[in-house]
C-alpha cells in the first residue's frame, strides 16, 4: 500500500478537524432521537444544497483546463442529472418523512443554509485548485463518513423502508469515488507551497460552513430557537 503524501495527510487532518459527521444533529440522528418531521426538515434544508451542487460542479467545469478533470466532473454531472435524478431520491426521503415535493422545493432556507450555498457559490467561480479543493475534497469527501452513520439508524431506530433511503445509499457508494478522485485532482494541481496553503484553506472553510450548517439544523428543529 502506497503512503499517503504529506500533502494528502494534510487534507484529510483539515477534513478530518471539523468533519460534520460528529455535528450535535448528527449524534441526534444516529441515536434515533430525532422525529420524522425533523428529519423531514432536514430534508427541505438539504434539497436547497444538493439541488444546486451540479450547477457549481457546471461553473468549475467551465474554468478547468485539465482533460482528465474535466471528464470527472461531466461525470459527476451527468450522475447527479440523469436516470433517477439524486435530488428526487431525497425528495422520495423527505416525502417518507411527510414533507412534500412542493414544500422541500419551496422551503425557506435557514441563514446557515444560505450561508453553506452562497460560499459554495462564491467557490465555484474561485481559481480551480481552491475549488477543486473545497468542493470535492472540503464538502463532497465527507459524505460518506456522514452517512455511513445515518443509513443504519434509519432502518433500525426510524423503520424507513431500502427504497425510502436510497438517497443515502447512492452516495456512500458514489461519492466515496469522488471524494477520492477530488484529493487525487487537487494533489495533482497543488504542487507548490502556495496553491498547497490555498487548497488547505479551502478545506477548512468547506468543513466550517457545513459544519455551521448543521449546527444551524440543531438550533432550529432540536433547540426551537428563531432563525
Amino acid at each position: 500500500m502506497v503512503e499517503p503524501s504529506p500533502f494528502r495527510t494534510e487534507l484529510e487532518a483539515a477534513v478530518n478537524a471539523r468533519h460534520s459527521r460528529l455535528n450535535p444533529f448528527t449524534e441526534k440522528w444516529v441515536k434515533g432521537e430525532l422525529t420524522r418531521p425533523q428529519l423531514g426538515a432536514w430534508a427541505a434544508q438539504h434539497y436547497q444544497y444538493v439541488s444546486k451542487f451540479p450547477r457549481w460542479c457546471a461553473t468549475v467545469y467551465g474554468g478547468c483546463a485539465d482533460p482528465d478533470a474535466r471528464d470527472f466532473l461531466l461525470e459527476n454531472i451527468i450522475e447527479e442529472e440523469s436516470g433517477t435524478k439524486h435530488v428526487d431520491l431525497l425528495i422520495r426521503f423527505a416525502e417518507a418523512c411527510g414533507v412534500s415535493r412542493t414544500e422541500v422545493e419551496t422551503a425557506r432556507q435557514l441563514p446557515t443554509t444560505r450561508g453553506l450555498t452562497a460560499w459554495c457559490h462564491e467557490m465555484s467561480g474561485a481559481p480551480f485548485h481552491v475549488a477543486a479543493a473545497g468542493l470535492l475534497v472540503g464538502l463532497e469527501s465527507q459524505v460518506p463518513g456522514i452517512y455511513k452513520r445515518n443509513l443504519p439508524a434509519l432502518t433500525t431506530h426510524y423503520g424507513f423502508a431500502g427504497r425510502e433511503v436510497e438517497f443515502f445509499a447512492v452516495h456512500i457508494e458514489a461519492d466515496e469515488v469522488h471524494g477520492e478522485r477530488g484529493y487525487a485532482i487537487v494533489e495533482h494541481h497543488c504542487t507548490t507551497p502556495e496553491t498547497k496553503a490555498d487548497a488547505i484553506e479551502a478545506v477548512r472553510q468547506a468543513t466550517e460552513m457545513r459544519w455551521q450548517y448543521m449546527t444551524g439544523l440543531y438550533r432550529a428543529y432540536v433547540l426551537k430557537e428563531t432563525m
